[in-house]
């Protein structure tokens, strides 16, 4: 008797999911904060060392990452090694766990149980199911990007399904990036153009945001990666239906670019486009041409969202390593830990064009035979290379966004909280020697490659060389900025129909805000190939670099070389750093190599774990997995 009452009382209980959902959607407020629960994983994103493409781009390097030293570590960035990731327990596994399915099944309780709340009003109602759908479009593109063809969660399964309806297959790319499609078209029309209240609302949808992530889609769609991919040509279930299209379709690049013109013109509509530095009150007027087009540049991605035009979307968590990029600009003797230590391989920089707007490949004014000869600041270059200083002539007539991206030995730090046209002023950048200014106290502890990510530092950000006083100016990374978009869509009407005036206008407005001449300008007077701008093929190269060196260190790279099929070639480039330890110039400009990745055809898309593909017999894995 005493065991049957037992189990009677545990029987009267309601199971804890059931009586949650029920608490969670009692009343609008409840429901709210169920809403902001969907959000959640998209805010993760917010720590950029988690994000697969953000770490696999090549763009940065970390000292514990090949020494295996003290300090922190960031497991992501060991992806551009290569023979990193392993299907036992894949690096950035977003598919299993608390990964993207359990933020698509918070997504569909949440439209499952809208209705409930008496006291939401029918317009926060049409708002939130659009909020909702917009992230479950965006759960399954970040899933799609990162494992090609997945199983679609259109509903969630009852708790009385059959175990094997639990057991979904993968759906193809074209269904998948269809269902995010026509999820983003259902959610626009409720979403406002834009936010009103900034302080209560900013990082939730709008239909700008709606609009730019139905293009990405679109871009993704018609890319070589899942249009017609031949290294996928057997990619099948295992009932044999395919899982890539089995031919190429130049027409997707049309739709793309269609949606990316819808985006562009509604963002244009509100008064977004490129970014220019607005002086502040405290900083001595006028600032040379130089140093403004230096901060044009910066500003575009560290700017506070509310003074930037040109950001469309961001997260509202804030970039939070600008401690450990920001090299010392006074003289000290010591390096505190945990500063300092994340840099860029040499690599990423000779992506940048010279003053002229082209290749240093191309151009035939520039010494690229000599470029690693020594040679001292001169007053030409005094806003970016500190007179008199001893660098190389590879960091003499650079384009402006070489020198707003990157720090390095000799070159002026416009950053803890000065901005001035007076030279003595401007902070610089030594390099050379272990215990120099800029250097680094220990090769495990600092930025042994020589080169600083300054791009991503606000130069409002102060860093000295102590453990106090630290002052972060903090900001937020973008997700899409209006040069994105621009450059987007140059690249499909190239693709759909070749070179034409559109398409230079579009990869011009984004040259301009630096100072560089327009493409067939550029490289008609520079290029040793003048033609190149004039052909579909030689564009398509011009796009790509540009894409490359606006958006680097952005995040973006390590998508757009999978989607265009670039990554290995990319990717396999030597990583490379100056030699740091060295105090003169002839010694200090040595290229170390500290490895060579690893990269091969498999590293295009993520493997399932292997403990996913026990669980569910109906999941064929990725291929060359």
């Amino acid at each position: 008797m005493f065991w049957c009452c037992r189990v009677q009382k545990y029987l009267d209980v309601v199971p804890p999911n059931v009586g949650t959902l029920d608490y969670a959607f009692r009343n609008r407020n409840e429901a709210e904060k169920y809403l902001f629960t969907c959000y959640n994983t998209l805010q993760r994103r917010s720590d950029v060392f988690s994000d697969p493409w953000f770490c696999s781009g090549g763009e940065f390097v970390l000292p514990q990452e090949y020494l295996g030293a003290i300090g922190y570590s960031v497991p992501g960035l060991q992806l551009i090694k290569g023979n990193v990731l392993n299907k036992d327990n894949p690096i950035l596994n977003y598919w299993d766990g608390a990964g993207y399915y359990d933020a698509i099944r918070r997504c569909n309780t949440f439209l499952e149980n809208v209705d409930q709340p008496v006291d939401l009003t029918p317009a926060e109602k049409e708002r939130w199911i659009a909020e909702v759908k917009f992230l479950k479009a965006y759960y399954h593109f970040f899933l799609v990007k990162q494992y090609g063809p997945i199983p679609i969660v259109r509903n969630n399964l009852p708790i009385t399904a059959p175990t094997e309806a639990t057991r979904q297959k993968r759906d193809p790319v074209d269904s998948v990036l269809n269902y995010v499609v026509q999820l983003l078209d259902e959610a626009a029309p409720n979403l406002p153009v834009q936010i009103g209240n900034m302080e209560q609302e900013l990082g939730r949808m709008t239909q700008v945001i709606a609009k730019s992530l139905k293009a990405e889609a679109l871009v993704a769609k018609a890319s070589p990666l899942f249009n017609g991919n031949p290294d996928y040509a057997d990619f099948k279930n295992k009932d044999g239906s395919l899982l890539f299209s089995a031919t190429v379709n130049n027409n997707l690049w049309a739709d793309a670019a269609q949606a990316c013109k819808e985006a562009i013109d509604l963002a244009e509509s509100i008064g977004l486009g490129i970014y220019t530095f607005i002086i502040p009150p405290s900083v001595p007027l006028p600032l040379t041409d130089s140093l403004k087009r230096e901060m044009n540049f910066r500003g575009a991605i560290t700017e506070e969202w509310d003074k930037n035009k040109e950001l469309v979307w961001a997260l509202n968590g804030s970039f939070g390593y600008q401690q450990q990029m920001h090299p010392k600009v006074v003289a000290s003797s010591q390096n505190p830990r945990g500063m300092n230590t994340i840099a860029n391989p040499f690599a990423i920089t000779d992506l940048f064009y010279t003053n002229n707007g082209v290749p240093i490949t191309e151009d035939r004014t520039w010494d690229y035979s000599g470029r690693f000869d020594l040679q001292n600041g001169n007053a030409a270059h005094q806003y970016y290379l500190q007179p008199n200083y001893q660098t190389i002539k590879n960091n003499f007539n650079r384009e402006v966004r070489y020198y707003a991206s990157f720090g390095f030995d000799g070159s002026k730090w416009v950053g803890n909280n000065i901005l001035t046209n007076n030279i003595s002023t401007l902070l610089s950048v030594q390099g050379k020697g272990s215990l120099s200014i800029s250097g680094v106290a220990s090769r495990e502890s600092g930025n042994i490659f020589g080169i600083w990510p300054k791009k991503l530092c606000n130069w409002r950000t102060v860093v000295p060389n102590t453990n106090s006083g630290i002052s972060i100016v903090s900001y937020r990374m973008p997700l899409m900025r209006m040069a994105d978009l621009y450059l987007l869509y140059a690249e499909c009407l190239n693709e759909a129909s070749g070179p034409s005036e559109d398409v230079f206008r579009y990869i011009d407005v984004v040259r301009a805000r630096t100072g560089l001449k327009g493409v067939v300008e550029s490289w008609g007077n520079y290029s040793n190939n003048p033609a190149k701008p004039l052909n579909k093929a030689g564009l398509r190269q011009i796009i790509h670099q540009e894409r490359r060196i606006e958006l680097c260190m952005e995040g973006k790279a390590g998508w757009d070389l999978r989607r265009w099929k670039e990554f290995i070639e990319a990717a396999s480039a030597p990583v490379q750093g100056w030699s740091i330890d060295q105090t003169t110039g002839n010694l200090y400009y040595q290229l170390i190599t500290y490895y060579v990745p690893s990269i091969s055809i498999k590293d295009y898309l993520w493997p399932v774990s292997l403990s996913e593909m026990l669980l569910n017999s109906n999941l064929v894995q990725t291929p060359y997995w």
